[in-house]
């Protein structure tokens, strides 16, 4: 029977075809692929869904236009009539994601698509260069920078609460008072994913790896309290934590930065980081 083209949900049948495509482009797909290695492809253990777009008539087709739709919307690839395809169905499922994020050409045109009806944006970021390590670094790393221990999440959950408003622009702890925000980040502790140097039991360097496929690891939050800023802190912290990545846990270092943050770009490329793509992030 044929089916009629359009946005379809995948599943367990087609997991090969989707770990070809995230495999495609690791570092873009990173975040989609650290989810889907783990749960597969059923949308409760996957927390989402992973859309496909259907111009065939039989499954098993080669996949070229790939969505995850969960607590991000992130459109992977697809082309004009792909991405609108998952601008229908998204509409029809009604806004449940906080951002749009991930390679800027598909997030910008999905938005054109879907700006009408869910904008205005809080802020678009279109302009996010994408950048990998798959080297030792060039700048030594701090040694002083460590794992967190779960005993040590009260001290380091103001420093993530103050890199989350600075960086996003609102408080993580408005709206159940923080209870889901805190849950988030003592997962990452737990796993070993969350990185601090601390001095006089306060952070003043943090990063953590905040998605973690079987190729790359993807460094978030990297944040250095404001009076210890311009001292090198957050370009050998940073590059402590691609270490641990590159060397210790055999993935690629990557993370995407806003075009206009000139002092961190400029960190990020001493450490030996080069651009590899571009992210665009859009924010409701």
């Amino acid at each position: 029977m044929l089916r009629l083209a359009g946005a379809r949900v995948l599943d367990e049948r087609d997991l090969n075809q989707v770990l070809a495509v995230l495999a495609g482009d690791p570092v873009a797909a990173c975040m989609v692929a650290a989810r889907v290695e783990v749960a597969g492809l059923d949308p409760w253990r996957l927390g989402g869904e992973v859309w496909a777009y259907d111009h065939r008539s039989l499954r098993g087709a080669r996949l070229d236009a790939l969505c995850f739709a969960g607590p991000n919307l992130i459109p992977l690839c697809g082309n004009s009539s792909a991405i609108r395809s998952f601008a229908d169905r998204a509409r029809r499922r009604g806004r449940m994601c906080s951002s749009l994020v991930g390679p800027a050409e598909q997030v910008l045109a999905l938005w054109e698509e879907l700006a009408p009806d869910w904008g205005p944006a809080r802020e678009v970021r279109g302009d996010q260069p994408l950048m990998a390590l798959g080297r030792t670094p060039s700048v030594t790393p701090d040694p002083l920078v460590r794992p967190v221990r779960p005993d040590e999440l009260d001290r380091y959950l103001p420093a993530a609460v103050a890199m989350f408003i600075e960086e996003v622009g609102v408080d993580p702890c408005a709206d159940d008072g923080g209870a889901s925000y805190r849950a988030r980040v003592a997962e990452l502790i737990s796993s070993g994913r969350a990185f601090a140097r601390f001095e006089g039991g306060e952070v003043v360097f943090k990063a953590e790896i905040g998605a973690m496929s079987n190729k790359v690891g993807q460094i978030q939050g990297v944040w250095v309290r404001p009076d210890r800023r311009g001292h090198g802190i957050g370009t050998a912290g940073t590059a402590a934590v691609a270490e641990r990545l590159v060397r210790g846990l055999g993935r690629t270092a990557s993370l995407y930065v806003n075009s206009y943050n000139e002092v961190a770009r400029a960190a990020y490329r001493s450490i030996g980081f080069t651009q590899v793509g571009q992210y665009a992030t859009v924010l409701f």
